[in-house]
């Protein structure tokens, strides 16, 4: 039933139905608005999975034709040397990476948040900025950087006549990768830093410079600890990013002169698979088997971290 709320003397307005218990009823409109989002979802994030699912409990072969394999693949995929090969360098790369992304972040905002004026504005702009430029274009930029016939340094080197190392060959892809990927994501890690620092009570500070601490006091025992949930979530995001590492390989793999190779992480494996030899029901159990370590490598995280606490405090 509808209760009415006077306005003046006289006059009332109907008010909004009360439900029993006197909690409004609410409609359906507000499923109106996340409708266009939930379509993209499921169309293109959804059901691709399950129909990868789908195809990855199955094998075809020319003189079999398609029968079901059940979790034969997923075994074949563990047992695979190149899928191996890839996860041990994306493992390697995580603990290399993300400890170095998170340390560029922190330190950058830890220097930011000392920083006021247009000075401080220009800063983030820039150290932000390779986060805003996409990723092909970044790792496009890169490659002409580091092309040993015609990049800057290459160039730089001749003029001082000496000859650079070439960051992409064999014993340096990794290095020149890392130099890649860390610039790349530690403006964005450092933009949640920074909004984290910026939500502290300006008051601890304050106390903690009347008890004596110094700026460097103050960074260290009081800034870091307080941010670490913030740090905690860069490091869950560093994880699943790294160890899905595609884009930047593969878009400098013509340049690399053989050092990355169709195996050299496993999403590149799994593409290699599905658009170079059209198995397409291996490259999707490949590409699970890859969803269940990042799965496992997040989970670990997760647990560590709540029994504890945090790691950073």
């Amino acid at each position: 039933m509808a209760v009415e709320t006077p306005v003046s003397a006289g006059s009332s307005v109907p008010a909004l139905p009360v439900a029993r218990g006197g909690k409004v009823r609410r409609g359906n409109a507000g499923w109106l608005f996340i409708l266009p989002f939930l379509l993209v979802f499921v169309a293109f994030l959804v059901a691709p999975l399950v129909y990868a699912g789908y195809l990855s409990l199955w094998t075809k072969g020319l003189a079999t034709g398609t029968t079901f394999a059940g979790i034969d693949n997923y075994t074949r995929a563990f047992g695979d040397p190149s899928f191996r090969k890839g996860l041990w360098f994306v493992l390697k790369f995580s603990v290399v990476v993300i400890p170095l992304q998170i340390l560029v972040a922190l330190v950058a905002a830890l220097l930011l948040d000392e920083i006021t004026g247009r000075l401080a504005r220009l800063s983030r702009l820039v150290i932000f900025l390779p986060y805003a430029i996409p990723v092909v274009l970044g790792a496009l930029m890169w490659g002409f950087l580091y092309s040993p016939t015609f990049g800057p340094i290459e160039q730089i080197a001749s003029f001082f006549d000496f000859r650079a190392p070439f960051l992409l060959s064999q014993g340096n892809v990794f290095y020149g990768l890392l130099n890649v990927v860390t610039w790349q994501w530690s403006g964005y890690y450092m933009i949640i830093i920074y909004a984290a620092l910026k939500g502290i009570d300006s008051s601890i500070y304050e106390a903690a410079r009347i008890d004596g601490a110094t700026a460097r006091q103050i960074a260290l025992r009081v800034k870091v600890p307080m941010v670490g949930s913030a740090l905690a979530l860069i490091l869950v995001f560093s994880l699943i990013g790294t160890l899905q590492f595609f884009s930047e390989p593969q878009i400098l793999r013509p340049i690399a002169n053989g050092s990355i190779t169709p195996d050299f992480t496993p999403n590149i494996y799994a593409y290699e698979l599905a658009f170079n030899y059209a198995q397409f029901n291996y490259a999707s159990a490949i590409s699970f088997a890859l969803g269940f370590v990042v799965f496992v490598a997040v989970a670990i995280f997760m647990v560590v971290t709540r029994k504890r606490g945090s790691l950073f405090t």
